[in-house]
């Protein structure tokens, strides 16, 4: 098969075209046609050899797609040759999905919402596995208030969305530009519940979204500077949910000051300990929640099709923050 491998960490000029073997399949796996992929901020993570490089198990990156079963192992019961199915496939995979097939275990596996495309399945399931998460484990009443930074991407989109078809409306998050401020309006905030991170006074316009008072949760989708700012708006005892591993010194410092509960969000965390079926069963909860409209799928950006020029030019608009509200897609094959 063809597929995008990184010849080594550094620079995206370091990612080629190659001719490699097809995966097999074990009798657990089903090995996927891929149709879609999509680009997630772990990836030029990963290619640059920071942190996120240890979880790097084949040359050829990406960690979730969209495509057709096109064979299966003895032991598959639930699915057959020609579903339309999507994944997270994370480090679970034979390989990653800058490449035309991927063999993967049955437990990771979903159907495709029937009501979106295989463009628009490829951006879900990171972002909608991190959202859950996030409602899973912080438990959020109604009563009680949330901070998000960076709303308006994949993983913020979803988890709002989430969050309101509850009756969780105590929401603020931020937003750097016009198209980001309204994919959040799109996803049922009002004006006053955004506030332009890039403003001097962002902290006192954050808080005033939350008539004046400090959060009880807030939920890190940036870190770095932002995880300082989380930090800086959380009531005493209140909750700061990391969901990049970017929380600075001074961050830390501040949560420790108030007494703030930390909770560590981490998609890889299951399959460190082997439990698989945590991802397949969480995607058909996404499946069945897309099909009824309840969330939708985070709007996209095909950047082209499979080849070198388009994984390079996701990475630098990922690293240059350039993605606008939009997962950055490359479409694989046209034929799923």
């Amino acid at each position: 098969m063809k597929a995008i491998i990184l010849k080594q960490l550094g620079s995206s000029d370091n990612f080629t075209l190659a001719d490699v073997d097809s995966p097999q399949i074990n009798d657990n796996d089903v090995l996927i046609k891929i149709a879609a992929t999509a680009f997630n901020p772990i990836d030029y993570q990963m290619r640059s050899g920071a942190n996120e490089s240890k979880r790097i198990h084949s040359p050829i990156l990406g960690r979730e797609c969209s495509g057709t079963i096109i064979a299966k192992g003895k032991s598959v019961r639930h699915f057959e040759p020609g579903d339309a199915v999507f994944c997270a496939s994370g480090s679970m995979g034979s390989n990653g999905t800058y490449a035309e097939y991927i063999s993967v275990p049955q437990q990771i596996v979903a159907g495709k919402p029937a009501n979106i495309s295989f463009e628009q399945a490829a951006a879900l399931p990171v972002s909608a596995l991190t959202a859950l998460q996030c409602c899973n484990r912080l438990k959020i009443s109604t009563e009680e208030s949330v901070f998000i930074s960076g709303g308006a991407g994949g993983v913020g989109l979803v988890l709002i969305k989430l969050l309101l078809s509850q009756g969780i409306d105590k929401i603020v998050t931020t937003a750097g530009n016009t198209a980001s401020r309204q994919q959040l309006i799109n996803a049922g905030l009002s004006d006053k519940q955004i506030a332009d991170y890039t403003s001097p006074n962002v902290i006192s316009a954050i808080i005033q979204g939350n008539n004046n008072q400090l959060f009880d949760y807030t939920v890190d989708l940036v870190g770095n500077r932002m995880s300082e700012l989380c930090s800086n708006i959380i009531r005493l005892n209140g909750t700061y949910a990391d969901v990049t591993s970017f929380s600075t010194e001074h961050a830390r410092e501040n949560l420790f000051n108030i007494g703030a509960v930390i909770v560590n969000i981490s998609n890889y965390a299951y399959s460190l300990k082997g439990n698989f079926s945590y991802y397949g069963e969480l995607l058909d909860r996404v499946r069945n929640l897309v099909e009824k409209e309840i969330i939708t799928p985070s709007p996209i950006n095909v950047l082209g099709d499979f080849s070198v020029v388009t994984v390079r030019k996701a990475h630098a608009m990922l690293e240059q923050n350039e993605t606008k509200g939009q997962k950055l897609i490359m479409r694989i094959s046209e034929d799923n």
